[in-house]
């Protein structure tokens, strides 16, 4: 299936946002790049094909989040590896064959550290993450590793088509809770022009060091973490030529809608 190679013009400040041909390589992989396929609003609006191959995607980036086809699970990209944090809070290795209809990954290169952070909720994370966003018109990539009292985080199952808006998929989604664990938080913080194409602030996956407890973040508390920032000045996206794609109805303002699946 042919890809379109996009430019989405967004010219904020520095960021610079080009496209590229995902399955051809058309583009050469950059640093300080967060590269995204599809759009939150697509996700949102139930567009759950898979457009990209996670081999190509790792040739993307080393760190990020994201989905797979059919929505089977969350993504969580490590040290470039692919895991999938399943329905029944178990997670396995991803192959290189399987594909992502939503994602975002970035080669990982540390601008700021802070050693043994302390936080009692994602309140007060996210506060603390606050002061190490010098730009707000930039992009950031952020893993927060250490030892954590408690986790919450959430899987989605993998749906049948037709497939359903994410919103009603969310409302029964299992959620876990895991206390005294060792693990990892990646993830970015987007800037709130992106509405509609990524999500605006926050958006965090946790994985365990075992390899064994995963999802999408709810809620978390540590007494102990080391938080790795990376600024990441330009934005890449790849988007699909299919004809379901281009009947969407992007333009609807989804931000409330986005909420009640976040949260």
């Amino acid at each position: 299936m042919k890809r379109l190679s996009v430019i989405v013009s967004l010219i904020v400040l520095c960021v610079a946002i080009s496209g590229c041909n995902v399955q051809e390589n058309a583009c050469p992989v950059e640093e300080e790049v967060l590269y995204q396929v599809s759009t939150i609003n697509a996700l949102l609006a139930g567009a759950y094909d898979g457009q990209v191959s996670i081999d190509a995607l790792k040739d993307r980036g080393n760190i990020g989040i994201g989905t797979f086809a059919a929505l089977d699970g969350e993504m969580i990209v490590l040290d470039g590896n692919v895991y999938k944090a399943k329905y029944d809070g178990m997670v396995e290795k991803v192959d290189d064959m399987q594909t992502t209809p939503f994602a975002s990954v970035t080669v990982f290169n540390e601008d700021k550290r802070i050693e043994n952070a302390e936080f009692d909720d994602y309140d007060s994370l996210q506060n603390m993450l606050d002061n190490l966003i010098e730009n707000k018109n930039l992009f950031y990539a952020f893993k927060i590793s250490g030892d954590f009292a408690y986790v919450k985080v959430r899987s989605v199952p993998s749906q049948e088509k037709p497939y359903p808006p994410l919103a009603e998929v969310t409302k029964n989604q299992p959620t876990f809770e895991y206390e005294n664990v060792k693990g990892t938080l990646v993830g970015f913080w987007c800037p709130a022009y992106v509405n509609g194409i990524n999500v605006p602030g926050y958006h965090l996956h946790f994985i365990s060091d075992d390899k064994t407890m995963g999802g999408h973040l709810l809620q978390a508390k540590s007494k102990n973490a080391a938080i790795l920032v990376d600024q990441t000045p330009s934005f890449q996206m790849a988007l699909s030529e299919d004809k379901a794609f281009a009947r969407l109805k992007l333009e609807e303002d989804k931000t409330e809608e986005l909420e009640e699946v976040e949260k």
